[in-house]
């Protein structure tokens, strides 16, 4: 065996020892939050589409004739090949929905928080996080250059006392968090944070990843991101803030400089769920609903969005409640280490307009009997 293949059989099997290694299974989806595993049929509590959008037969319709329009691929850079008509209507639009003067569309959301932090700190200035801050946040906020240091989870005094204690001895200043956390379904205080980046003249990044369509109440920060893949069913990342930011960004931001635009069935599929998102309020309000029916059954903490997470522990034990589920009919994913912090694997239950009170019911049943005792 040559010393690549052996590292990498070294790692597989501490990995496979600590329950950690990860492994693709195919699954199929379908409306009504429909799942299929090795022909079964399911449903699924894992995924992120929070308004059924994907399946919604007008933006499947939006998306098949922009393929057919103007083919499956964008050919290269929008600095290149030049801008599609649709991206400048999508950017617009959302623009527009975060009362932002611009906005800018990346090929993911993991490819806009690299671009965006870098574009805008470097060497001399400084980065605050919140600790639990998602991994594409991190990633952007090193590659910039600056300084990286955190604060403690939505803990506002020692966001204070770390800006305290370090603002002034660099130049500029980015505070990172998120509006509705990933893995644990909180909110951020939006308002204390904004209040206390003024206050130290830092300029605040939201991702809004989990939160648009769902969760959007609130004030809106000088950079507000998120993605096209969760609500609005579609695949992409975005920026919205004003128009000499995104002016900026288009000359500095490289995993857009350097990245093919994205496809024009997926920025049209995004532009139409997001005009069904603006037209139904009750579509945007069930998820919510739903999570706080699901968590009042069992007890658990009231949702604060349509992430719910049940903590169990250790990785084997979230992988064994999560294949127990599974055997019953409903795919909800374990999450462990290095996605959350060690001892706090964990089922992530992700709720969707697209089900039904029963389903949620016959869930909740089902995670009260394998968790009782």
């Amino acid at each position: 065996m040559n010393s690549l293949d052996a590292f990498a059989e070294q790692k597989l099997a501490a990995l496979e020892a600590g329950a950690l290694r990860r492994r693709l299974t195919t699954t199929g989806r379908g409306p009504d939050s429909a799942a299929t595993r090795g022909g079964r049929a399911m449903v699924s509590f894992s995924c992120n589409d929070y308004l059924g959008l994907s399946q919604h037969p007008r933006v499947i319709a939006a998306a098949q004739a922009a393929v057919a329009a103007h083919g499956a691929g964008a050919g290269g850079s929008r600095l290149v090949t030049g801008n599609h008509a649709i991206l400048g209507e999508l950017e617009t639009r959302l623009a527009a929905h975060k009362g932002k003067e611009a906005a800018m569309v990346f090929g993911s959301g993991y490819l806009a928080n690299l671009g965006i932090t870098p574009a805008l700190a470097g060497s001399g200035d400084l980065v605050l996080l919140d600790d639990l801050s998602h991994a594409c946040m991190w990633a952007g906020a090193r590659l910039s250059g600056a300084r990286v240091l955190t604060f403690r989870h939505n803990d506002m005094d020692d966001l204070r006392s770390v800006l305290a204690a370090n603002r002034a001895g660099h130049g500029r200043a980015l505070l990172l968090t998120e509006r509705i956390f990933s893995m644990d379904g909180d909110r951020a205080p939006m308002d204390d944070i904004l209040s206390i980046a003024r206050d130290f003249d830092a300029w605040t990044l939201v991702d809004d990843a989990h939160g648009l369509g769902v969760i959007e109440d609130g004030p809106r920060a000088p950079l507000e991101m998120g993605t096209l893949s969760k609500s609005l069913g579609s695949y992409g990342g975005y920026l919205c803030a004003s128009r000499a930011v995104i002016d900026l960004l288009t000359s500095r931001a490289r995993s857009f400089i350097y990245t093919t635009g994205l496809p024009p069935a997926s920025a049209a599929a995004a532009l139409e769920a997001l005009v069904i998102l603006e037209e139904e309020p009750d579509r945007c309000a069930r998820p919510l609903a739903l999570a706080r029916r699901f968590t009042a059954r069992l007890g658990l903490p009231e949702a604060e969005s349509a992430v719910v997470p049940v903590l169990v522990g250790e990785a084997q034990q979230a992988l064994d409640l999560s294949a127990q589920l599974e055997a019953e009919g409903f795919l909800v994913v374990a999450i462990r280490p290095p996605t959350v912090p060690a001892g706090t694997a964990r089922l992530r239950v992700a709720f969707s307009a697209a089900h039904s009170e029963s389903q949620v019911d016959a869930l909740s049943e089902a995670v009260a009997r394998l968790t009782a005792g």
